[in-house]
This record gives structure tokens, sequence and C-alpha cells, in this order.
């Protein structure tokens, strides 16, 4: 006799967008995790290729669900150690309704984790954690590195499997990759706007960095956190690492101002929703990078522009991103 059917973890709650340039038979892999929710395609990359996707589509804003999970067209499933095939929208997603610690690291890793806890000497009032709002997924095989790195390393491949999840200590930042991440789109999705990146623009590559950074200082001042590790995708192959660099040449130097920038950025308590502390870290980018580069000055007038059409289109959440309790907002 079969046995009932089991309705997939959050169905009608999540989208997964997929940025692509290529067909879609990469998807055929994924068939069996993704089938039953819902997709949106985006068109990503040279604008003379024909996709069929609604135009002008931006996912994560036209989305109308809780959750996303975006994965890129070059990601395929991955094995554990054991051989099994890792379902990571699941994990994902088991990231993303855990609570995280990032006022307190557990040397255990996530201590909501099955067959962990709490160590020894972590304070009891900060047990109960505080909402996930970014599961940052991991890959085998090709690693996330810049050209640089890639010209170095050409034959490089991580086939390092590390089974733990652990939350981003507060006033850290970290390399945000956007090739295999879920996020809570109610509590940050206004923070998880891309840039002004690629074509016609003097910089490439730094749109999922400058998504990360933003949506960090955010997470860290209205309380939420911020989850790496597992889930590890299968990362197929490597893009040309003379091409990036003509794409990172700038941001590569401009990092080393844009870091500073960001661990040094503080957001007034006036600040109490994400567009509200997005707006503000716009005027933040005109006053103290605009001075970089002009860039910066057009970047800062998008992020106003961004959050306009965020509102518009979401007008239901335009106060959402509470801070949690006892974040201290």
């Amino acid at each position: 006799m079969a046995g009932p059917s089991l309705t997939p973890i959050l169905k009608d709650e999540l989208d997964i967008v997929i940025p692509t340039i290529r067909n879609l038979d990469f998807l055929e892999m994924w068939r069996p995790f993704f089938q039953k929710y819902h997709l949106i395609i985006v068109q990503d990359g040279d604008p003379s290729k024909t996709i069929k996707v609604p135009e002008g589509c931006f996912g994560f804003m036209v989305s109308k669900k809780k959750y996303i999970y975006t994965i890129d067209d070059d990601c395929f499933v991955a094995k554990d150690p054991s051989g099994k095939e890792i379902n990571a929208l699941e994990q994902h997603i088991q990231n993303l309704l855990s609570p995280s610690t990032p006022f307190f690291f557990n040397t255990l890793y996530d201590p909501y984790r099955d067959g962990t806890d709490f160590v020894r000497g972590y304070p009891f009032s900060l047990r109960e954690g505080v909402p996930t709002a970014v599961s940052h997924g991991l890959w085998l095989n090709i690693p996330d590195y810049d050209a640089p790195t890639q010209l170095v390393k050409p034959r490089e491949r991580n086939n390092r499997f590390v089974d733990a999840v652990m939350t981003i200590p507060k006033g850290t930042l970290f390399p945000m990759c956007g090739m295999n991440l879920g996020f809570n789109r109610e509590l940050i999705g206004p923070a998880m706007y891309f840039g002004l990146m690629g074509d016609g623009q003097p910089i490439g590559r730094y749109d999922d960095m400058w998504a990360g950074w933003c949506t960090k200082v955010i997470c860290d001042h209205l309380g939420y956190g911020i989850k790496t590790g597992l889930p590890y995708i299968w990362h197929s192959k490597a893009s040309n690492p003379f091409v990036n660099l003509k794409k990172e040449y700038e941001g590569i130097y401009w990092q080393e101002e844009l870091i500073p920038f960001f661990q040094a950025v503080t957001l007034p308590k006036e600040c109490t929703t994400v567009q509200k502390c997005y707006l503000e870290l716009s005027k933040q980018v005109r006053a103290k990078l605009g001075k970089v580069d002009e860039y910066f000055n057009k970047l800062a007038d998008a992020m106003i522009t961004w959050i306009e059409a965020w509102d518009e289109l979401n007008p239901s959440n335009g106060e959402g991103g509470q801070p949690p309790k006892g974040s201290g907002k």
C-alpha cells in the first residue's frame, strides 16, 4: 500500500529564483527536489541573447513568497561523503527555520542541529537566538575564487565536505556568494539588491558581494542572523579568469575602500525597517564612497530607486523587517 503523499516543506511560501542565459537542461537533475515548487527564471548576462522570461523581471522583487532560494545554472546536485545526493533546498529551509546566534559564538557551531546543543558557559539569556534572515550555502568542485586566485590555482578543486553550519558573528563581514543562497524575503528582501553591475558599468562580479555587505550590516543593526556552511552544491565549471579579471579589475581595488566603509557603518536607531536602513546606507555610500569614484553616486541613486520599486511592488510589506524581540533595538 502506498504511503501518504508528503507535502514539501514551505511549498506555498518559497520561490526558487534562477538567473540564466543558458538553456535549462541543468534543472533535470534538480527535478526530484524542485518540481513541486514555484520557479522564477531571470535573464542574466548578455542582453542580445533571448530566453523566454518576463521582460525586466527582477526575481527577488517580483516574488510574493516569504522565502527565496536562488541557484546558478552551472550548479548541480552534490553528494555527501556517504554518496547520498544532497537536497540543498531542504537544508536551506532547515537553516532558515531555526534561529541564529550572532551575539555569542557556540563552539559546537549551530546548537539547533540534531545531536548538538549549547556548550557550558553559553549565556542562557541568549539561547533563544534570533530569526535567521540568510542561509549561505557552499560548493564542491569549483571554488568561488576571484580572477587572480583562479589564475594562480587553475586546477584547484574543493573536495572538502565540512559537516557544519555556523552563525556569522555580529560585526563580522563575509563574502556572500549568490550561487547557492536562501533567504527570508520578508525579513531582509529589500536589502538583496545586487547593484549596478555588468554591461555598461565599470565593475562586475561584485553584485552578490555588494548585496552581502549591505545585508550583513542591516542584519547586525536589526538583530537578525546569517548562517553559512551546509548545504553544498556541485559547481560544475569555472568561468574564464581572464574575462573575470576584466570584470573585477576595478572591484579588486575598490574593495579595499568598500570593506572598511562597511566595517565602520553605523545606522541610527530611527532605522527600524530594512527599507529605512537601506536608504540610510545609500546616503552614506554617496557621502563616503562618492569620492572614490562617480560610479558610487550612481549606485546610491540606484539603491533609492530599488527601494521605491520594492515598495511599489510590495505595498503590504512596506514596513516589514521589524527587529526581533530581545535584539536590543
